[in-house]
């Protein structure tokens, strides 16, 4: 029985569909292929990778380690969050315990009495600028030699990079791009020589190749084959919609679930599960089972595009803001502003901003043309006619509320968009 999804991945009974990708992915990490795992923002990447490590330990034939490092601020940060995450492979964390004797000392010896954050900063502290490759290695050496092949999924890593090569207004430092080639190179080397024992999957809510290729740093990713995670088609997004319905009791028509998912136009499985989960609290709060067309269309309109549903969304914005950063960002928000309005960007309106925006570009600021290769990797736009539109018809639907009654200034009162005085 499927249950409703919240913010946080889903595995076991609650992870719908995705059975041709979770072959694929289990083919690659038999074939020992290092995977860059790609797709647009909620399409439920983590879910996919927790969920073939989940069945992937329940072979008795892998280990499985999860590392999460959105927190982590430098290399010294990620090598302590692997180190802390290997604690679930035992014959590598007997040796990361060895290799790490001086903490365990200070620990009184009762290092697997501390809880994950007292542990995280025993390890942390430990690990330092001038250290941390080498307590790397020895990290990957442990599960590499842990007696089963191990498979290392690495969540997050985008946003590590984009914090080590940028400063807080965006632009791409000297310094940052030696530290953030530093761990790539590292964690290619790494890859490389326990390629047969140790299998990586990287993953992130920001696109890897945008970053890499606007640093001149894409070379460091070529050890990982691209796996691009499609949204659901409207047949298993209707599918889906029907599970559900069924678990909870409630009447959803095919005609009903097919006009949700036309109007959320691109299936993201988030996406989905959110509609439905805001049409069932509207029917609880009408006393109905039953849903109809003109609830369809109030719930997308009234819930899912209000203040309180919008916070589900903000998501979107909060990231892009993170990766473009204060220089990028203004950039971002009048083109994806003025596509939600026209509903279009077209290539002249383009050529406008270029200019527009040329003209007090300082060195390393993201230029027009990095900022659309980030709308369109990370799934905020898509190539249409020679220009561009929005992807998800809830995302058009949300930016346009949230931003086009101020389009003319939607970056500031000083700043008219290039696209405004035609």
């Amino acid at each position: 029985m499927i249950r409703k999804g919240g913010s946080n991945w889903v595995d076991g009974e609650n992870f719908f569909d995705r059975k041709t990708d979770l072959e694929a992915l289990e083919e690659r990490v038999r074939e020992g292929t290092h995977t860059l795992l790609t797709a647009q923002r909620r399409m439920g990447k983590t879910s996919l990778v927790r969920e073939l490590q989940r069945r992937l330990a329940g072979t008795g034939e892998f280990e499985v380690v999860f590392v999460d490092l959105e927190a982590a601020t430098n290399p010294a940060d990620a090598i302590a969050e692997i180190s802390v995450q290997a604690k679930s492979v035992r014959a590598a964390w007997d040796r990361i315990k060895t290799g790490f004797a001086n903490l365990v000392r200070s620990a009184g010896g009762r290092i697997e009495e501390l809880s994950v954050a007292d542990l995280r900063v025993k390890l942390r502290a430990g690990i330092d600028a001038g250290n941390w490759p080498q307590r790397g290695d020895a990290i990957f050496a442990a599960l590499a030699e842990s007696g089963r092949p191990v498979v290392l999924a690495i969540d997050e890593l985008p946003i590590l990079v984009n914090r080590l090569l940028k400063d807080e207004a965006g632009r791409v430092t000297p310094e940052g791009k030696r530290e953030a080639d530093a761990f790539l190179s590292w964690l290619r080397k790494a890859g490389q020589a326990h390629r047969d024992r140790l299998t990586l999957i990287l993953s992130g809510s920001v696109s890897l190749e945008p970053l890499l290729e606007q640093a001149g740093l894409s070379a460091q990713a070529n050890i990982f084959s691209p796996y691009d995670l499609k949204p659901w088609s409207e047949e298993t997004a209707v599918d889906c919609l029907e599970a559900l319905a069924g678990s909870y009791e409630i009447g959803l028509t095919p005609e009903v679930r097919r006009e949700m998912c036309r109007r959320l136009r691109c299936c993201i499985p988030h996406h989905v599960q959110m509609f439905f989960v805001r049409m069932h609290d509207h029917l609880r709060r009408a006393d109905r089972t039953v849903a109809t067309m003109e609830d369809a269309e109030q719930v997308y309109l009234h819930d899912l595009l209000s203040v309180r549903g919008q916070m589900d969304l903000e998501h979107y914005e909060g990231r892009l803001e993170t990766v473009l950063g204060r220089a990028g960002y203004p950039i971002a928000l009048e083109m994806l502003t003025e596509t939600a309005v026209k509903g279009r960007l077209d290539g002249d309106t383009v050529k406008r901003y270029r200019a527009h925006f040329a003209s007090d570009m300082e060195d390393a600021t993201p230029t027009v043309e990095d900022v659309l290769h980030v709308l369109e990797h990370d799934g905020y736009l898509e190539r249409s006619d020679g220009g561009y539109r929005f992807v998800s018809g809830l995302l058009e639907d949300w930016w346009r509320g949230r931003h086009g009654g101020n389009f003319e200034s939607a970056v500031g009162a000083q700043r008219r968009g290039p696209g405004a005085d035609r």
